[in-house]
This record gives C-alpha cells, structure tokens and sequence, in this order.
C-alpha cells in the first residue's frame, strides 16, 4: 500500500501485524515525523521494549535505504 500520510494508530497496527509475523525488533530508526513521536507510538515502544533511534534532523543519510527507496519510488 502507498500513501502520503500514516496515522498514528495505523503505525501502531502495522507494526503489530508484522511482530505478530516476524516477533518485535530491538530497535526502530525514524525521522521526526508526528506519527513517529506520537503518545501511541512512543507508549507502543516503551510497552514492548523497543529501543527508538531517531535520525538527527536535516541528516536524511542516517536513514539512507530508505531516502534512497523513496527517491527511486517518486522518480
């Protein structure tokens, strides 16, 4: 599925879908984007464990596969 926007409650679903497939992970990279900082989201990693590393702001290389995937998808 593609979209332009992901609620904060379907982050938290999602990544519940995919533990429930391949268990949870240690850690979770992201930018500062709202649905990353959100209550739900923060409260979803600190109740399973999950170590949030977030990318430092204007340095989109700490994320590189991804900036790279989304730059090849909109081309």
């Amino acid at each position: 599925m593609v979209d332009h926007g992901m609620s904060r409650a379907y982050v938290v679903r999602v990544l519940e879908e995919i533990a429930a497939l391949r268990g949870y992970p240690s850690a979770i990279r992201t930018d500062h984007g709202p649905e990353f900082l959100s209550r739900a989201f923060l409260g979803w990693m600190q109740k399973k464990g999950v170590e949030h590393k977030l990318i430092e702001p204007d340095k989109p290389m700490q994320n590189g596969f991804i900036e790279s995937f989304n730059g090849k998808f909109r081309d």
